[in-house]
């Protein structure tokens, strides 16, 4: 039994042990050994501990070796000296007891199992298969405490212990106190010692989680001005301290880890942008149970439009109720809109979309209303844009002519309309109110603000009259009558004869004032002047004619007529 060891003897007080029944032994109290077997526990080889790691309900652990993460610690052994044997004897035998103590002490622990506070869980009584003997388990403090045996006889130490498989000590509701050393002592051919450490593990319960700068939504989402410095912290608390970390998982992106830290973790993102949007996670793991605790944390990243908003007036499709609308672009998320009345600022309405609908009967030449934008995260006076709206003007002539099969295009023209303003054509007086639609006798085309009518193929009966010219928009009305008047075509070949026989004739009254007149014709013949202008010609050339005979001036020409002649015929 020694395995070629020597023996020590040992002394313990007798008294204090008590063989029972089918080799079960009762509490016993351990003396103090005179000596301890030091060469026993240092020689020979260890068994590979293995460490259980419990969890919920009974008779349930999970088996790991020793050489993976966690190692077996190594703790003092206080009743390595504590004797054993199944039945009672003599003083010379403990000798023996004290072999058999010394192969258990060099055994060493075989098993680390951990438990959790609250829970339940099963000390297995050694790694071996087969038929099992009588089982006594205790609890092994300062000295040894008896706490349950297979001896049905025998009542367990507490009704939280009760035998599992026959062999496996389980226990419910664990207790922080009960962490320590246990040990199975089974009675088959040989008593053997098996020992299972029993790690308490609890927690980790709360993850606290506080992320500074930041806002939060009503629905209790957390978000974050973009360029903004935000702090991150998280702590927890367990048995043994728990590892925290901190993880990150962008909208489609795997997760990230930002480090970790026992107890607590902290970090700071100084400027934050929109690819730092996302879920923070906060895990705390028990490094003992392995249990963990998370706490996720949706944070978005808000920022407001660059530029400032726009807003405008448009008369609504299918009636004349006015529709405001204003944006403001950029942001995120969406701002809000606020329509007031100018001057004095009265409220016209709220809305995510920025649009107000407004009838006539709130409208008025010249009114403003005034948009104001906020977002979230600033600016906090908000930003706003001003809409004022305008009745329609026309110009337009007020009277045109057709003949008669001929076209004609009457011109309407809209200014200083906001909004823009809707352009229809009328008949006054055939069809009073009645819109003019386009087909083959009427053209309507429209450029802006600008209109025309064209009518083709002018009949005085159907198309002589007034036409209407109408520009509305939900501010005003505004109407001009044009006068359309439709004649007969003229005779264009008796126009144009006339003008040629009159051109003629000037050309011949100006052709003849220009030979009476000219310089250049004159007639010297006495036929052509008569006696008295020949004589008066003689007379004043000195030629000696006539000169007793008295001068007397033709009666037909002028004086200063006959002058300019006798003055030009003398020179030549």
């Amino acid at each position: 039994m020694g395995g070629g060891r020597e023996s020590r003897s040992c002394c313990f007080r007798r008294a204090e042990w008590v063989a029972g029944a089918e080799g079960g032994v009762r509490p016993p109290t351990p003396g103090r050994a005179l000596r301890e077997p030091r060469a026993a526990r240092s020689s020979g080889p260890r068994a590979q501990p293995y460490v259980l790691v419990g969890s919920r309900g009974a008779g349930s652990s999970a088996l790991l070796r020793a050489g993976e993460p966690r190692s077996v610690p190594r703790r003092p052994e206080p009743w390595g000296e504590m004797a054993a044997g199944a039945r009672a004897c003599p003083p010379r035998v403990l000798v023996c007891l004290g072999v058999l103590l010394a192969r258990w002490v060099a055994a060493g622990f075989e098993a680390l199992v951990i438990g959790e506070v609250h829970e339940n869980i099963t000390l297995r009584c050694g790694n071996v298969s087969g038929p099992r003997g009588p089982v006594t388990w205790y609890r092994n403090d300062s000295e040894p405490v008896f706490l349950l045996s297979s001896n049905s006889s025998i009542p367990p130490a507490e009704p939280r212990f009760s035998l599992a498989n026959a062999s496996s000590l389980h226990i419910k509701v664990l207790r922080p106190q009960d962490e320590g050393n246990y040990t199975c002592r089974e009675v088959l051919n040989e008593t053997r010692w098996f020992r299972v450490w029993l790690q308490m593990a609890r927690g980790p319960y709360e993850v606290e989680v506080n992320i500074s700068s930041t806002g939060a939504l009503p629905n209790g989402t957390l978000y974050a001005a973009k360029g903004s410095q935000v702090d991150f912290s998280c702590n927890s608390s367990s048995r043994p301290p728990p590892m925290v970390e901190w993880q990150f998982q962008a909208p489609d992106s795997s997760t990230e880890t930002f480090g970790n830290n026992l107890t607590a973790s902290c970090f700071s993102l100084l400027l934050m942008s929109q690819n730092l949007q996302g879920n923070y996670t906060c895990l705390a793991t028990n490094m003992r149970s392995r249990r963990q605790r998370k706490v996720t944390t949706e944070l978005l990243v808000y920022f407001p439009p660059p530029s400032a908003p726009q807003c405008w007036a448009e008369m609504s499709q299918g009636s004349l109720m006015l529709q405001l609308t204003c944006r403001w672009d950029g942001g995120y998320p969406d701002p809000d809109f606020l329509w007031t009345e100018e001057p004095g600022g009265v409220v016209v309405g709220m809305s995510k979309l920025g649009v107000k609908m407004l009838n006539q009967s709130q409208l008025s030449d010249g009114k403003k209303f005034k948009c104001v934008g906020s977002h979230i995260v600033g600016p906090e006076l908000g930003a706003s844009c001003v809409v004022q709206i305008r009745s329609p003007s026309l110009l337009s002539e007020p009277m045109k002519t057709c003949f008669v099969g001929g076209n004609v295009t009457l011109t309407c023209q809209v200014s200083g309309a906001y909004p823009l303003a809707k352009i229809l054509w009328l008949r006054n007086l055939t069809q009073p109110e009645v819109v003019i639609q386009p087909n083959g006798h009427y053209l309507i085309t429209q450029d802006g603000q600008s209109s025309t009518l064209t009518i083709r193929n002018c009949s005085q009966v159907v198309d002589e009259g007034y036409y209407v010219c109408r520009a509305e928009n939900p501010v005003g009305v505004r109407e001009v009558d044009i006068w359309l008047s439709v004649k007969e075509p003229l005779n264009i070949g008796g126009i144009v004869g006339t003008i040629v026989s009159l051109l003629l004739l000037g050309l011949a009254i100006i052709s003849g004032l220009m030979l009476y007149y000219s310089p250049v014709f004159c007639w010297k013949g006495k036929d052509f002047l008569g006696p008295p202008f020949v004589y008066l010609l003689g007379f004043l050339k000195g030629s000696g004619w006539g000169k007793e005979a008295p001068v007397v001036l033709p009666p037909h020409i002028p004086f200063h007529r006959l002058l300019h002649w006798v003055l030009v015929c003398n020179n030549e």
